[in-house]
């Protein structure tokens, strides 16, 4: 029903009685009305769906209007349809395109609910004159201009006819639509290239392509063809020459039905991408005055030319001359019309329905002369697409939505909020944003402020991309082209979106379904406790530490006290090593942030528990010689096992920690490996380390093989690191029956050392075999022989005697000893702190500590091993045991040996591993035993063990044995020569002829090329840095892994350590501080008990006091059902959805073969086609996909062999 209408004189003002019922319609000859009938629309539907629906309701309710929405069965969520004061289903059984284009469903929906006016949006049917005459056949008003004029503008060929008629300047084209290839190849035939493919029944960018190879013609043609057909139901093409460099320059119009048309002055549309707009401006900046009087008085004679009623958009290109030409008529309202309702202040889509009620825009006080534009408005399209990856449409579930607000921001929008879901069917667009001020720069400025408020969390969207466009000089300076985009390559150097908050509730929700992310060693739980961390009394009146120090340090309150590390950054490392050799007591190096954790706690003490007690150490123990923190094994485990990044943990340690010099276990040519690397990864290494904030490097080879040994001293020096260099010790030096380890044996290779420029010397009692007579025969020796080297001792307590050895060793001329602080000492770690400090307080090698701080440091970690009681050696190991004197295993290994024989289920086994791990060592020639020769001999014990073969079978056997790797690689020579050589005839037994390596191995190894590496990483990983780079040289699987799950979960290492390994309890409240300033406040409310579809579960949470929520895959659940397989980016031939979406073509089959680069498969989403292309050449082994299979993300569409 049209209700009641009004008749008046088009000239008049006042509003005749609605008691008076009559419909008049009077149309000249020149389309315009003379006597206009008002007729007052009470109820509106709008064709559309999204935002623009949302936009045409919130305009009906400001004027008292009855809304009504139209929804397709994808859409029975979406918000539109909950904010019209009603909403039907429309196209039930259709696919999610067709469904808003079914026009007589539509129609019968708004006859059947009363409905007077049918608004269509933009996009779909809106610019579809049959929908338009269908509306008025059917009694209903069309909010927009006559079918005549939809039609006639929707051709393009009447459009530019029209355009010509009207006096404006055109571009050459095809007279009419073209619909095969072979036309377009014609047309470009005759006028050259370039030229540009635009859909003949639709704008919007779809169906659209520039083509600038003839080559390129039939393939464009086809695609924009069939884009065009999928979105606007019509494949027909306009062709016509392509202006390079123009500016995209629109006018919106108003027309009444009486004849009157107002222009609302000019939009700048240039900044697009594959020919869709992101951002609007309007006025057009340093637009030409005279310009802009010409082209909106040439868009305004074309409106009356043709009798144009209601909102439209005249489109123009503009070259640098200030010519400019007619691209086309946009028959509706146009998405960006938002930034002229800024700059006016004129509410578009009502002066639409007034107009369409039959008011005139004098009528509305819309007269040219009183529109005025004030200021300048920008509108960003918030889009669900990946810049990162060509703006792939993303889909999935939002997960997390909180925009930017304030003054001078508008936002429009319809699917944005947490929980929505953005289906592959509908345009990717999540919200408009509008800004207004006084000036370009300052509504760019309230932009980007407004997007940097903005958190979307679930699917990627274009904010960085925006950011970028918004803070470029030439966009702020207003000089702009359709080529901004394509020639600012900068514009895609994105920041890396951290989304910290949602990854880490993805990691508890992953914990909480599927158990533990690092295999937990027992069965025992972590405590539940929040250990004590010491205070630190603060007196800001003193400052000790050095100016270098605050480059470094980043500890709150005041500076630490000075520590040996002022010396040698002042002064280097000789200067340090004689300071050392100078001091009176005796110094100590703490092992409780290394190698304590790695003999006690499988090395899974994490980061989080050793920066909270940093801080403490750097104010209380600034006399130590050093801290051993880093390096040999904590360097894999962190990545391996607590997914951290071990140079980020150095780093942090050295800013807590800015005093006291770090010491690493370098493992000579190994680096912090197991196996031998390209001489420049060791140097790299190095430099990497020291740049990070390592200082002494503990440089010791497996073998005590002199030539490793070396290498890895001078990638030290090079770095500008302190050299101590490290002798491996075994045997037993005060047994003269023990003849191949003699005193002799180890003055001889000191002696090496100290020539070859060590700074300090090292003897490293890696299984705590030096008991106290041979302590004081070998330091004495050694100190006879170089008075001036500072001497290091480091031992194990295995057997229990690590404090009567290191004292023996400092009474006989010892300068540093090593030690762990009390809760982190003995058995397989090193000897307590506070016994030796107590047993040397008063004597002249007093080590200048508080015996009352370290108590309070030990019971900070007698606390924190509760933590680990998953990894706890005293599980399996009660106490010390001198059978290690047999054995010779060194400490940590006794842990892990005993570990895995209790793991297995061995445990009764445990001793005859440790029998035949002498054994071992024995048919290996009775070698040094440290990581990795000490992993050859546990390997050798354990196969001897699980074979029931004595020391006699091996050697007999030895030729049909199928020995473990690692033995194999020793004969081989792989790690280097063991002292007096290879046993023999053991060795060529077991070898046969397999190659063997002479001399150092790393010196025939080919130098490694980093800057390969490091673009192969950048490949697979974006966001990796050099660190990540130097980590994938020495562990390159293990740095994908770790890199991998970084990308996927977040920092981790931020989480308490019980909610890391096990995960909270339901109902448990934590925090969870990212950053300095920045804390989570979470809290797990639920776990759903019922699978997704998808085999998933959603697991609740609430953080910062909003409900949050993750889906988690069930991987135990997931094995019973059927989903379609995803892409191993790891197999280079395996091909994946690059994006969500449809299959619409494939086109090769099993057993075709394809070159790099060659056409595969063509997906559509989001109305938008994509050719899959073959990322290597070879033969296709496998299809996975079918025509019309709807597919995620990274699904498997096929495997090339």
């Amino acid at each position: 029903m049209l209700g009641v209408c009004i008749a008046r004189s088009s000239r008049g003002t006042g509003f005749p009685s609605q008691h008076q019922r009559f419909f008049k319609w009077s149309i000249s000859r020149n389309n315009y009305s003379s006597d206009v009938a008002y007729c007052p629309i009470r109820s509106v539907l709008v064709a559309n769906r999204g935002e623009i629906a949302i936009r045409v309701f919130r305009a009906c309710t400001e004027l008292g209007i009855r809304s009504v929405a139209i929804y397709s069965e994808q859409d029975k969520m979406h918000m539109h349809r909950q904010k019209a004061d009603e909403s039907y289903l429309v196209g039930k059984g259709l696919p999610p395109v067709q469904a808003y284009l079914n026009i007589p469903e539509i129609i019968r929906i708004a006859k059947e609910n009363n409905v007077d006016a049918v608004h269509p949006g933009y996009g779909f049917l809106s610019e579809r004159s049959d929908f338009a005459q269908a509306c008025i056949d059917a009694g209903l008003r069309f909010i927009g201009p006559s079918p005549k004029v939809v039609e006639q503008m929707g051709d393009k060929v009447a459009a530019r006819e029209a355009a010509i008629g009207a006096g404006v300047a055109v571009v050459p084209g095809t007279p009419g639509p073209v619909n095969t290839s072979e036309e377009a190849m014609e047309f470009c035939l005759k006028h050259g290239l370039p030229v540009i493919f635009k859909a003949a029944y639709g704008g919007g960018g779809r169906g659209m392509r520039v083509v600038r190879k003839m080559e390129e013609v039939e393939e464009l043609f086809q695609r924009a063809s069939s884009e065009a057909k999928a979105a606007f139901g019509n494949g027909a093409m306009f062709i016509e020459k392509f202006i390079e460099r123009p500016r995209h320059i629109e006018v919106q119009l108003m027309g009444d039905k009486a004849g009157n048309v107002v222009h609302f002055y000019e939009r700048d549309c240039s900044v697009q991408r594959r020919h869709q707009k992101v951002v609007e401006i309007a006025p057009a900046p340093k637009l030409d005055p005279k310009v802009r009087d010409r082209i909106t008085e040439q868009a305004v004679n074309l409106a009356k030319h043709v009798g144009y009623e209601n909102a439209g958009t005249v489109e123009f290109l503009s070259d640098e001359s200030g010519n400019f030409y007619f691209i086309e008529v946009n028959a509706r309202l146009q998405v960006e019309h938002t930034v002229t309702e800024e700059i006016t202040g004129i509410d578009l889509v009502q002066t639409q329905i007034r107009v369409a009620e039959g008011m005139t825009l004098p009528e509305m006080g819309l007269t040219q002369e009183k529109i005025t534009p004030q200021g300048y408005a920008i509108q960003c399209r918030v889009t669900t697409e990946d810049p990162a990856k060509n703006f792939q449409p993303d889909t999935g579930r939002i997960e997390v939505f909180r925009s930017g607000e304030g003054m001078g921001i508008r936002l429009d929008g319809a699917s944005a909020f947490a929980g929505a879901i953005i289906s592959p069917y509908y345009d990717s667009l999540l919200v408009k944003v509008i800004a207004h001020a006084g000036d370009l720069q300052a509504s760019a400025a309230k932009m980007n402020r407004a997007l940097r408020e903005f958190r979307v969390r679930g699917v990627k969207t274009n904010i960085p991309f925006l950011l970028n466009v918004l803070e470029n000089q030439k966009f702020l300076s207003g000089t702009l082209d359709t080529y901004f985009i394509d020639e600012n390559p900068q514009l895609f150097h994105l920041p890396q979106s951290l989304n910290r908050a949602q990854k880490l509730l993805n990691y508890i929700g992953t914990v909480l379904v599927n158990g533990p992310s690092t295999p937990l060693a027992t069965k025992l739980k972590p405590a539940e406790i929040s250990p004590h961390i010491p205070e630190i009394p603060i007196d800001y009146s003193t400052r000790g530490a050095s100016s270098e120090s605050d480059s470094e340090g980043d500890v709150p309150g005041p500076e630490p006290p000075q520590g040996f590390r002022h010396i040698l950054k002042a002064q280097g490392p000789e200067a340090f090593a004689k300071t050392v050799r100078n001091h009176k007591g005796l110094l100590l190096m703490d092992t409780t942030f290394r190698d304590a954790h790695q003999s006690l706690l499988a090395t899974r003490v994490r980061s989080h528990d050793l920066l909270s007690i940093s801080p403490y150490v750097a104010h209380n123990f600034s006399q130590l010689y050093s801290m051993e923190n880093w390096g040999g094994a904590t360097f894999d485990v962190a990545l391996r096992f607590l997914h951290e990044c071990p140079w980020e943990r150095l780093e942090d340690m050295r800013k807590q920690i800015p005093n006291i010099p770090f010491q690493m276990l370098l493992r000579g040519a190994n680096a912090v490996g197991y196996t031998n690397y390209p001489d420049n990864v060791v140097f790299k290494f190095c430099e990497l380390s020291v740049q990070v904030g390592m200082d002494i490097f503990r440089v010791f080879d497996s073998l005590n093989y002199l030539p490793n040994l070396v290498l890895g001293m001078e990638a030290a020096g090079k770095a500008g690191g302190v050299v101590e260099a490290a002798i491996s010790y075994t045997g037993d030096v005060s047994d003269p029956t023990r003849k191949k380890y003699d005193l002799k044996y180890y003055t001889n290779l000191a002696d090496e050392l100290v020539k070859a420029g060590t700074h300090i010397l090292c003897i490293k009692d890696m299984a705590g075999l030096l008991k106290p007579a041979a302590a004081r025969l070998l330091i004495t020796a050694l100190r006879d022989k170089h008075p001036d080297v500072p001497i290091h001792i480091h031992t194990h307590d295995t057997a229990g005697a690590g404090v009567a050895s290191m004292l023996a060793c400092a009474e006989a001329g010892a300068d540093v000893v090593d030690v762990a602080v009390d809760s982190m000492s003995g058995m397989t770690s090193q000897p307590s702190m506070g016994a030796i400090v107590a047993c040397l307080q008063g004597s002249k090698l007093d080590t200048g500590l508080n015996l009352s701080n370290v108590s309070e440091y030990s019971a900070y970690w007698e606390q924190t091993r509760t933590l680990y009681a998953p990894f706890e050696c005293t599980t399996t190991m009660k106490s010390g045991n001198a059978d290690v004197y047999l054995s010779e295993i060194p400490g940590g290994q006794y842990t892990n040996l005993q570990f895995q024989a209790y793991s297995l289920g061995l445990e009764e086994f445990f001793e005859d591993v440790k029998k035949a791990y002498r054994e071992a060592n024995l048919l290996l020639g009775d070698i040094i035993k440290v990581t990795p020769s000490s992993k050859v001999v546990g390997d050798l014990a354990q196969f001897m063990v699980q074979n029931k073969l004595s020391a006699d079978d091996v050697l007999s056997k030895a030729e049909e044995l199928s020995f473990p790797k690692s033995v194999i690689e020793f004969l081989q020579g792989f790690i280097g020569e063991p002292y007096q050589g290879f046993p023999e005839p053991f060795r060529s037994k077991v070898l046969k002829d397999m190659p063997r390596v002479s001399g150092r191995p790393g010196a025939s190894l080919a130098l490694l090329d980093f800057d390969k590496l490091k673009v192969e990483l950048k490949e697979k990983h974006p966001f990796s840095t050099d660190r990540d780079v130097m980590s994938a040289a020495l562990y390159p699987q293990v740095t994908d892994d770790y890199l991998t799950f970084h990308e996927n979960f977040g920092p981790v290492d931020k989480l308490d350590t019980r909610i890391f390994l096990t995960g909270p309890k339901v109902g448990e409240e934590f925090e969870v501080t990212i950053e300095k300033g920045k804390t989570l406040g979470i809290k797990t409310l639920a776990m759903a008990e019922d699978l997704t579809p998808n085999g998933e579960r959603e697991v609740f949470f609430e953080m910062n006091g909003q409900l949050r929520s993750v889906f988690i895959k069930d991987k135990e659940a997931v094995k019973e059902l059927h989903i379609h397989p995803k892409a191993d980016k790891n197999v280079k031939g395996q091909v994946g959805a690059p994006m969500p979406g449809s299959v619409i073509d494939i086109r090769v089959a099993v057993g075709d073969r394809v070159e790099k680069g060659a056409a595969l498969v063509v997906l559509s989403a989001m109305k938008m086609e994509m050719v899959v292309q073959a990322p290597v050449a070879g033969v296709i082994k496998s299809l996975d996909i079918k025509p019309n299979m709807k597919l995620e993300g990274d699904d498997l569409l096929m495997t090339i062999e």
